[in-house]
């Protein structure tokens, strides 16, 4: 469609739709960040866990039938979701429901792929009789209104729309990249190629899927239960359902666009490194940064834990209790420290004399005396000994911590032990 759809239309659309969110993944890449628990359950943004974008753009969208799929180590992400996503209203039919992999009494294993686990949780979605099925990610941060994306599916009598969005041609191995024709139809999709198609007109740029995709219900109950009998198939949708479905029905594809200035493309990340969370996060410090927290028009929801605001003590010049550039949350202490280019979570308490820059802090940690925190990302629960040096190539960083290529230096409790 050329021009966004009619509001009442999306409306219809949006409370025949329910929603999927694949939370079950461990997020390896973010390394001793995700031992203990799921990826989507990692705090970001100084009071919020990552699957709190993806919940909020649903409820935002008017889709609130919602089901969270999850697996790896999800006890963080239940509570989680239980103490803050409790609010939907049962008896108007909205809902955010956990769905925890099961093993079932025909096999073996847990969930073996994306439409796998979607595969298993046939009965829920038969339960509830949507006409479409929005499948989405837990583990990215944006903001983004499904409420046209499904409007347009139906607009296009699809049986699936892949929302997708512009990458550089040197990143694009890591997506799903997309060759579409004119009426944006997808006619090629190719699960992490190694030499990417560029989009036609713009020979440094491809068209990936970010991963979001809006079925047909009809047409994904038939097609995975088709994929489940095929022994050959890894049963994720990357790799499986989707080229299935470009070569045998009607596939689109739907450019993601920012929520209020169309022409250009929305605010998007991938924070399953350790660099790409570090940086995500000091992005907010920005004085106008792409991601606005502050946007009282599309409000990311969260279970907001019961604090005191922060707390910045001490006024004297060896020891002046500040924050620059940087982003402070509720039940923070401030001792006579200094706090530049950095987010500090929930409880964070920060002693005498130290400075901590660039770095994420995140909640429950206390920092000692007299430290000098740089460019990390200190865990949950951490307690940082006085006169520890963290960061900026300090001698040994390498040895007792985790330390990225490009110098960002994770500790985390265990790191800590002696």
């Amino acid at each position: 469609m050329s021009t966004q759809p009619e509001g009442r239309f999306v409306s219809r659309a949006t409370r025949e739709t329910l929603a999927l969110v694949m939370a079950g993944g461990r997020g390896a890449r973010l390394k001793q960040l995700t031992a203990n628990t799921a990826k989507p359950a990692v705090p970001f943004g100084g009071k919020f866990r990552i699957i709190d974008f993806t919940l909020s753009n649903c409820i935002n969208s008017g889709v609130r039938r919602v089901g969270v799929l999850t697996q790896y180590k999800s006890h963080a992400l239940i509570r989680h979701l239980q103490m803050g996503w409790g609010f939907m209203r049962g008896q108007f039919g909205e809902f955010v429901e956990l769905l925890p992999a099961e093993q079932r009494s025909e096999g073996t294993s847990w969930y073996t792929g994306t439409a796998d686990a979607v595969y298993q949780n046939i009965p829920f979605i038969r339960q509830h009789q949507p006409a479409h099925v929005l499948i989405l990610a837990g583990d990215h941060i944006y903001k983004m209104d499904y409420g046209p994306m499904i409007a347009q599916h139906v607009a296009n009598n699809a049986k699936v729309t892949v929302g997708c969005l512009e990458v550089p041609l040197n990143d694009a191995t890591e997506f799903g990249v997309m060759t579409v024709d004119g009426s944006n139809r997808v006619v090629a999709f190719a699960e992490k190629p190694k030499d990417p198609q560029p989009m036609p007109g713009k020979p440094d740029v491809a068209l990936a899927s970010m991963g979001i995709y809006v079925f047909d219900a009809r047409f994904l109950l038939d097609t995975l239960s088709k994929d489940a009998g095929v022994s050959e198939s890894s049963h994720d949708f990357g790799h499986d359902i989707i080229p299935r479905a470009i070569a045998e029905s009607d596939v689109f594809a739907y450019p993601f666009r920012d929520l209020y200035d169309p022409s250009r493309q929305g605010y998007w990340r991938d924070v399953g490194t350790v660099d790409a969370f570090w940086k995500a996060n000091l992005e907010l410090t920005d004085v106008l940064p792409e991601l606005n927290l502050y946007d009282d028009r599309w409000p990311i929801w969260t279970h907001a834990a019961q604090l005191p605001p922060a707390k910045f003590i001490l006024d004297k010049p060896e020891a002046r209790g500040c924050a620059i550039d940087s982003m402070v949350s509720a039940g923070c202490i401030i001792a006579g420290a200094e706090v530049r280019n950095s987010v500090l979570f929930n409880n964070t308490r920060v002693e005498t004399g130290s400075l901590i820059a660039q770095s994420v802090v995140l909640p429950g940690v206390t920092i000692g005396r007299n430290c000098r925190i740089n460019k990390a990302v200190i865990d949950e629960g951490c307690v940082i000994p006085d006169n520890t040096e963290i960061g900026d190539g300090t001698r040994g960083n390498a040895s007792w911590y985790h330390v990225t290529r490009s110098g960002v230096t994770l500790v985390t409790p265990e790191m800590l032990e002696d």
